[in-house]
């Protein structure tokens, strides 16, 4: 009896195990089958519009008017009036400004206008040629500032948003993507050796004249940069279009931090010209010596041309950029231990650092 049961409730169960099943196949699985592409994965949903992210940043850009007295011919005394547009970056509440430092220097005045209609004049704090950067302060109350993610490390594929001033027809926002990371030499270089500090985001969102010293935001209206530049190619009667470029922003907040403490930026110096380098013998990523100053500190210390430089400072180095960024955030007369290979052979040097000139 008890064996009849227990095979009548096998009978029973089975088949409606079997149809829980395939009820859970038909809801679940059914709707993710394309009949042309087979089977498809859920989507997220497109971005429809970024307006929340333009209302998060917009507030804290301003639109940038200077003006400057010149004389364009010896033989008229009479001076001209030159104006300049650009856009900068509100970066803090006591009024501290972030923007080009070729829409500013140079200038008689410098006049900033706020997005909620104030106008008010600003003082030129300090600037820094090699990242074509410079700090204004103006003083005001309730001023916005940009939301900033320390965190925030910007990739390629990133959509990112130009805010500026335009050829003075008011705020307006560009969109576009992050093509490339890391570009180097745009900046000018010192000495031909660069200071590391030419690493440009490159990105295809517009920038036209007024837009220099505006905000570059992602879709969070988080900074990602401070925007610099259009390339020109050297090429005649070949325009470019798409290729711009900024300054990104933990750089430009270094820079800004060195400028309000300091007055200038001091950058340390190591008087090399390095090739990023992998070395197959010791099986790791460096720097390869391609050319010293013969009076400077890397010389000065014993390092060679054709030295495979792996640390600097107690970090591995991985590329140009990092190293020499290493060197150019350590303050003159400081040393630095620098590690690396002859040959096969190990050795070790203490570097003292040097000032940077422009």
């Amino acid at each position: 009896m008890s064996k009849a049961r227990h095979n009548f409730t096998q009978l029973i169960l089975k088949p409606a195990l079997m149809g829980l099943l395939v009820a859970l196949v038909v809801l679940v699985v059914l709707p993710l089958i394309d009949n042309n592409r087979g089977f498809q994965l859920p989507q997220q949903a497109a971005v429809s519009s970024y307006a929340d992210a333009v209302n998060k940043a917009s507030p804290a850009v301003v639109n940038i008017y200077t003006t400057q007295s010149v004389r364009q011919s010896p033989y008229d005394p009479t001076p001209r009036t030159m104006s300049r547009l650009g856009s900068g970056v509100i970066m803090d509440g006591r009024g501290f400004i972030i923007t080009a430092n070729h829409v500013v220097t140079g200038n008689d005045e410098i006049r900033v206008a706020l997005q909620d209609g104030r106008l008010m004049a600003a003082q030129l704090v300090g600037s820094d040629r090699l990242t074509d950067l410079a700090v204004l302060r103006i003083e005001a109350d309730n001023l916005p500032v940009i939301p900033r993610n320390d965190e925030l490390q910007p990739r390629v594929g990133d959509v990112v948003l130009a805010i500026g001033n335009p050829y003075n027809l008011g705020q307006t926002v560009t969109q576009g993507i992050i093509s490339a990371t890391g570009r180097v030499g745009l900046a000018e270089r010192t000495g031909g050796l660069s200071s590391g500090y030419s690493d440009f985001l490159q990105m295809d969102a517009a920038i036209n004249e007024g837009n220099s010293g505006g905000a570059l935001v992602n879709s969070n209206g988080d900074l990602v940069g401070i925007n610099n530049a259009s390339y020109q190619s050297q090429i005649a009667n070949r325009a470019t279009t798409g290729i711009y470029f900024a300054v990104p922003y933990h750089l430009a907040r270094r820079i800004m931090q060195q400028i309000i403490s300091d007055g200038v930026v001091v950058r340390g110096y190591i008087g090399i010209t390095a090739e990023q380098h992998y070395s197959d013998m010791q099986e790791m990523r460096g720097l390869l010596v391609s050319a010293l100053d013969p009076s400077g500190p890397a010389a000065n210390a014993g390092l060679r041309v054709g030295d495979f430089i792996y640390e600097i400072g107690g970090e591995p180095i991985q590329s140009v950029n990092q190293g020499l960024d290493i060197v150019a955030e350590t303050r003159p007369g400081e040393m630095l231990e620098v590690l690396f290979y002859r040959d096969v052979r190990p050795m070790r040097a203490e570097v003292r650092i040097d000032r940077l000139r422009e």
